[in-house]
């Protein structure tokens, strides 16, 4: 070792240059995501946000926070990097939204060995995205470079966001009654649940995935993998704020079977008709190629469904209009019964590969 040498943080491993460099060209996309109750200047040691010039009274704050898992690896590995932001606040989002909150403000956390300044702006341009879809300001975040924590082009990321309600308006699942309707929106593809599944899949079936899938010789696989989670929000909030949702499930980890009855009261079960929608080509293809029981399916991925509505049996064709008129594809899925709080998922004959009518039940 050289005695003489002059040590650096540089040398160290950690460049302040480029990150400087990056909050400087970021900033013009938090700009973008301004709001009435934020400016979305970064730079500072913390964001502030004015709940009153966001038009409430006397809000309810709910906060948030996910990151997008596994999926990232897969981003990493084939530079699939401008989409992982928007699932980064949809994870987030879509939570607080299940609890009647609008999305107000949202920080990033964005760790890496050796910061891509170029890598670093696309993930974030794409969080700015996603805010833009939600509503929310990006007030600020935190990018930290860590020699030694991560293998060299690998980076993580993690979405902390706050919402507001006005007193009284919350979702509880209080209302939920039996005889609910359930209504499933469609699901943008996997979302971002399931993916250490999907990579095992993916490197024990030597999927070619630069090339085109299976199921769609229009999309390459990895595209459709890796297409970010949809943001329920907007269509969502004048229905919760008019009274016309009982309660919300954001089907996540645990797919449909373990996230419906997380707002159920107790005494009450949801019934599921895996028939009462057509499996997603590439859902089918996940089922196939892991010779995956529906069962499974049904607790490991969404399978087609990304957020779940009950409403009341003479409210539901109304609300899938308004869903439907807000760009949403809307299915009847179900329903509300009697019994231990719960969930059972049932398909009849050839319903999800299989050859006779199967279920799955969850209790909660």
């Amino acid at each position: 070792m050289d005695e003489e040498q002059s040590y650096t943080y540089e040398k160290a491993g950690v460049s302040i240059a480029a990150g400087n460099a990056l909050v400087k060209a970021i900033g013009p996309l938090a700009r973008a995501t301004r709001r009435p109750g934020a400016d979305a200047e970064l730079g500072g040691f913390g964001g502030f946000f004015d709940p009153r010039a966001a038009g409430f009274k006397d809000p309810l704050l709910v906060a948030a926070n996910d990151g997008v898992g596994t999926k990232l690896k897969l981003a990493i590995d084939s530079g699939r990097h401008d989409g992982v932001g928007v699932d980064l606040v949809a994870m987030c989002a879509n939570d607080l939204v299940v609890q009647g909150a609008e999305p107000l403000f949202f920080l990033d956390y964005f760790a890496t060995g050796r910061l891509d300044g170029a890598i670093a702006e696309r993930v974030v341009a794409s969080i700015a995205e996603g805010c833009l879809q939600a509503g929310c300001a990006l007030i600020g975040g935190e990018t930290a470079e860590m020699p030694g924590m991560y293998a060299d082009g690998d980076y993580d990321l993690a979405g902390f966001c706050v919402g507001a309600v006005e007193r009284g308006e919350q979702l509880t699942g209080d209302r939920v009654a039996a005889g609910d309707i359930l209504l499933g929106l469609a699901s943008s593809g996997v979302h971002s649940n399931g993916f250490s599944l999907v990579r095992r899949l993916a490197a024990d079936r030597g999927w070619k995935l630069d090339r085109p899938a299976p199921f769609d010789i229009e999309t390459l696989l990895i595209d459709a993998l890796m297409a970010p989670t949809r943001i329920y929000v907007k269509p969502l909030l004048p229905l919760i704020r008019a009274g016309e949702i009982h309660a919300l499930a954001h089907i996540t980890g645990g797919g449909l079977l373990e996230n419906i009855p997380r707002v159920l009261p107790e005494g009450l079960h949801a019934q599921v008709d895996a028939g009462a929608w057509p499996q997603s080509p590439l859902m089918g293809y996940l089922q196939a190629q892991g010779r995956i029981a529906p069962g499974e399916m049904a607790r490991t991925f969404n399978c087609g469904i990304g957020m779940v509505l009950a409403v009341a049996p003479d409210r539901a064709a109304p609300v899938a209009a308004a869903l439907a008129a807000a760009g949403e594809t809307v299915h009847r899925i179900g329903h509300i019964a009697a019994g231990p709080r719960g969930c059972t998922v049932a398909g009849p004959a050839e319903s999800w590969a299989t050859r006779d009518a199967w279920s799955a039940s969850h209790s909660a």
